[in-house]
This record gives C-alpha cells, structure tokens and sequence, in this order.
C-alpha cells in the first residue's frame, strides 16, 4: 500500500517536521512525494531529502497532495482559508474540534491525532480519532503514519483526544518536572549537579524502558516494591500519603480544561 501524495501545512516546525522525518527516514513516503509548507520558504533539517517540495503557498500544498495533515497553532488555523473537502485531512491541533475543521474546509474524512514532541526520536504515543466518512484504507493509512512515530490507538469517542492532549500530549513535560525536582533534591544534599542530572537522566531513561517492556503494569510494579520493602518501599509509601497525586490530577485537569476551550478563538 502506497502513502500517495502528503503534505504538511506548517511542515517544518517542531512536530510537522518531527513526523516528516519519521516517514522519510523509515521509507514509509518518498521525498518526492512529501509537500511542506512554511511561512519562511525555508527547509532546515531536510537537507538530506532535496527531492522534498516546498512551498510558502498553502493551496498549491493542497492541490497536489491526496493528504493533509494540519500542524499549525490553533490560534492560526482560520486563517489558512483551504479547501479540503476532498482530502483525507489529519489534524495535529489541540482543542480544534471534527466539527470546527468540516466548517472551515468543508473536509468530511477527518481524523483528530495526538501524537508528541517523542515522534523526534520515533517513541510518541498517539491516539487518534477519526470521523464517520474515513474509509478502511484511510484508517489503515493513519495507522501507518502514526505507528512510523512509535504506537498508536484508535479512540471511540471524539472528547478523549482532549482528555489525551492534557495525559501523553505534555510529551516530556509533565516527567521533565519529576525529574528536574529529584535532580534539585540531590543537589542540596551536596551533590554535583552535573553528576546528579546524568544520574537521573539515566534513571528515566532504564525506567521508561522497563515500564514500556514489563508484563506488570505500572501499579503491580508499585506494589512489587512496596511488598518487598526496604528502602524502595519506605520513599513510595511516604510519597504514597502526600499530596503527589492530588498534584498530578490537579496539572492534569488544568491541561484538560484548556484543551477543552476553543483553540480557534472564534467564541
């Protein structure tokens, strides 16, 4: 199954680009036939791929390519004046509804997708959703462009893409602020700030990957170490009665409530 013609609107900024490469880079679309369209004219970062098209008009994009995919910020999404009622369009945008991008395109094949700033390094999670009109073949296309950017999962109902927008689509950000205070905490007790972040760099990095690879889940794994006690145990169960998760469901909602808002600033 061939991808066809692609393009990206706002195809060189930091996530268009970072799906662009993923595809380039594992095979999954030529050069040739990937568009991508900026406001500079300027493609940093695709100097390996000349055969790459690119383009500052955002209609020539959309008349030679069969897919879309919308990568630009919410804010700047009606000013994009396109037609894609006959794409099959992909929407990157947070809280930029199916119903908001029919209105301003006329597109009918629309799919919702989260990926995150992790398709760089092709370890995003992106859960997608897709409107009634996307045929088998469309779905099946989607699935391939997410999963060259690490795993994917079709989701039943338009609303929890918000809801992931606040979860995965933070990428590093929410677990940057774990390990930037584990990082702060040695550094006061007397260690060497660059031994204490390659220290806990290194943690995260064996950690994900375990977590990612292990039959437990996160929570039999939890109450793994807390049943085998010891020092482990001690510091999960002090963290355990504190205010972590309160804290955790309190920057989760926050996130939620504003994916949830009108991105568009059309209300």
């Amino acid at each position: 199954m061939t991808t066809g013609t692609i393009g990206i609107v706002g195809g060189t900024g930091w996530l268009g680009g970072a799906l662009a490469r993923a595809w380039l880079e594992t095979g999954l679309v030529e050069a040739a036939d990937l568009w991508l369209s900026n406001r500079s004219g300027r493609a940093e970062g695709f100097e390996r791929w000349p055969d790459v098209q690119l383009t500052t008009d955002n209609r020539a994009l959309v008349e030679r390519c069969q897919t879309v995919l919308l990568s630009v910020r919410p804010q700047d999404f009606r000013a994009l004046r396109i037609d894609l009622s006959d794409r099959l369009v992909i929407s990157v945008m947070a809280g930029v509804t199916i119903e908001a991008i029919a209105a301003a395109t006329g597109a009918v094949r629309i799919v919702r997708a989260l990926p995150n700033a992790a398709a760089a390094f092709r370890l995003s999670y992106a859960p997608w959703y897709a409107s009634p009109g996307l045929t088998d073949a469309d779905c099946a296309l989607v699935r391939r462009l997410l999963e060259a950017c690490g795993t994917s999962d079709r989701l039943p109902e338009e609303g929890q893409i918000d809801y992931f927008t606040s979860l995965t689509g933070s990428g590093p950000g929410f677990i940057a602020l774990f390990a930037d205070a584990m990082i702060r905490h040695a550094t006061r007790t007397g260690i060497a700030p660059e031994v204490a972040e390659r220290a806990i760099r290194q943690l995260f990095l064996g950690a994900g990957t375990m977590l990612a690879e292990a039959d437990q889940s996160p929570g039999e794994t939890v109450r793994a170490f807390v049943d085998y006690g010891g020092t482990t145990a001690a510091g999960l169960r002090a963290m355990q009665q504190s205010s972590l998760e309160a804290a955790l469901g309190r920057g989760i909602e926050a996130a939620h409530a504003l994916a949830c808002a009108d991105m568009t600033g059309d209300r």
